[in-house]
């Protein structure tokens, strides 16, 4: 069931994707980072852009991969990879 609106119908794949970044968002912001979502191509993969503290960080290559494409990859498993853009 569609927790928006009630509807009845499910989630898009694009409403999945977001809510988890949404998720995430907190974890980030508590380390003086950000994450947005910047889209998602035809072949499902998720780009994203790291700001603030996790824009220059040289963790942000282990965060992206072991924690945002991990969970991605775990709750929409149609999630292909995790890329970051500039």
């Amino acid at each position: 069931m569609c927790e928006n609106c009630g509807c009845g119908g499910e989630k898009s794949f694009n409403d999945k994707v977001a809510e988890v970044i949404d998720s995430i968002r907190p974890m980030l912001q508590n380390d003086g980072g950000d994450i947005e979502l910047v889209g998602i191509d035809e072949e499902n993969n998720v780009k994203v852009r790291l700001q603030g503290a996790c824009r220059g960080c040289p963790g942000a290559a282990m965060t992206l991969k072991m924690g945002v494409e991990r969970l991605l990859k775990e709750r929409v498993p149609e999630v292909k990879e995790v890329i970051a853009v500039d």
